[in-house]
């Protein structure tokens, strides 16, 4: 426990720029245990929207919904970081903030950036919510959100 949280245990080595990579069932553990922690989905609108969103319902709670990038163009959205401070408000800075995207490549910018920004327990959920490609390049199967059998829901 940190001020009054759960510690998260992280993947490997905790680099300099974010407070490290977890995998979703520890996301999803911590969210269950700390009130206070949060799950922000990066993905763009159509990959809600299509692919699906983690179901948080049974802790209580609902994925903060914020692009990264916006499709289609995917140019990556300037205010990120000042819309997600000022939704999260400045009694969750040191609270545990989750980011999720489709594999773990912009949840890992944007844990930088809102780590930019002064929250310090900004945590990238690896493999995302599909995980990495398989041998047939197909995502869902070996890793990530929904590969691990973690409940989501498509609309």
């Amino acid at each position: 426990m940190t001020n009054g949280g759960v510690v998260p245990e992280v993947i490997g080595k905790q680099p300099d720029d974010y407070a490290g990579d977890v995998t979703p069932e520890e996301a999803f553990r911590v969210l269950g245990a700390d009130p206070k922690a949060t799950l922000v989905d990066v993905r763009t609108r159509a990959e809600w929207s299509f692919v699906g969103l983690p179901d948080l319902s049974g802790l209580g709670k609902e994925p903060m919904l914020l692009e990264w990038q916006a499709f289609p163009a995917m140019e990556r959205n300037p205010r990120f970081a000042d819309d997600l401070a000022s939704a999260l408000g400045p009694d969750k800075k040191d609270a545990p903030v989750f980011f999720l995207c489709r594999s773990g490549a912009r949840s890992r910018a944007a844990a930088i950036a809102l780590t930019a920004a002064g929250f310090g327990r900004c945590f990238n959920i690896a493999g995302g919510f599909e995980g990495d490609l398989d041998g047939a390049r197909h995502r869902g199967e070996r890793n990530g959100w929904k590969a691990t059998g973690l409940p989501w829901a498509q609309s």
